[in-house]
């Protein structure tokens, strides 16, 4: 009878070098389209891919049927600030009721921090917003990076390495942050089909979202070691 054997786990410091390396990408990922969009070498290929996705000739009229359309508007509603203010308390709440308030403030600080830090990035570069075709959503702020990619970034990638920490099997924890992430790309995929972003707006919010994230996982982690230093933390 075949013995069961436990799986491999990856070192602490590996899976802590991983999560600055991924962090470290990310984030000159953004560097890089940021220096790009100023020296405009990303227009052309920003103009293209909005023009793709509308019907030739008629600019004001997105690709697919009225309904689709539709839908797309209501998943971009799951980057807006309203929704991710939801999820986050809704996640606090849980957090909190559960004994762990150190890390329903974590959360608080976490989320709030990467809007702040995206307004920021937006008042530095000042891009107006896409006037190539009719915007298919309320508007009201600067373009780059986009705000909606870059929060729904922070929100569900932080609130997804939250949930998954605390899954003991590995299919779980992939599907938790399959998910997340899966949630981040749609929402910034969404600006663009709508026309309210340029494409390198929205590429550069998932890579900012997501080197600040995976920077507050990474302090969030060590912040749990050192609290809990007999037993081991799930990651």
């Amino acid at each position: 009878m075949a013995v069961p054997t436990r799986r491999r786990r990856l070192p602490v410091e590996l899976k802590a070098l991983v999560g600055l390396g991924i962090a470290i990408a990310a984030l000159g990922l953004f560097v890089l389209v940021a220096v790009f969009v100023e020296r405009g070498r990303l227009d052309a290929v920003d103009r293209s891919v909005l023009l793709a996705l509308r019907v030739p000739g008629d600019p004001t009229n997105p690709l697919g049927p009225a309904w689709f359309e539709s839908v797309v508007r209501d998943v971009t509603a799951l980057g807006s600030r309203g929704i991710l203010g939801l999820f986050v308390a809704a996640v606090m709440g849980f957090l909190a009721l559960n004994g762990h308030g150190a890390g329903a403030l974590a959360v608080l600080a976490f989320t709030a921090g990467g809007s702040l830090l995206g307004e920021m990035a937006k008042l530095a570069f000042a891009r107006p917003r896409p006037d190539l075709v009719p915007h298919g959503a309320d508007v009201f702020s600067l373009s780059f990076p986009s705000a909606h990619a870059m929060q729904a970034s922070v929100v569900y990638l932080t609130l997804g390495a939250l949930l998954a920490a605390g899954q003991p099997r590995r299919r779980v924890k992939a599907f938790v942050l399959s998910v997340a992430v899966l949630l981040a790309l749609m929402v910034g995929a969404s600006r663009v089909y709508l026309g309210v972003h340029w494409p390198s707006d929205v590429l550069a919010g998932w890579a900012l979202g997501t080197a600040w994230a995976t920077a507050c996982w990474l302090i969030y982690r060590r912040w749990l070691r050192q609290r809990t230093p007999p037993g081991p933390v799930a990651d």
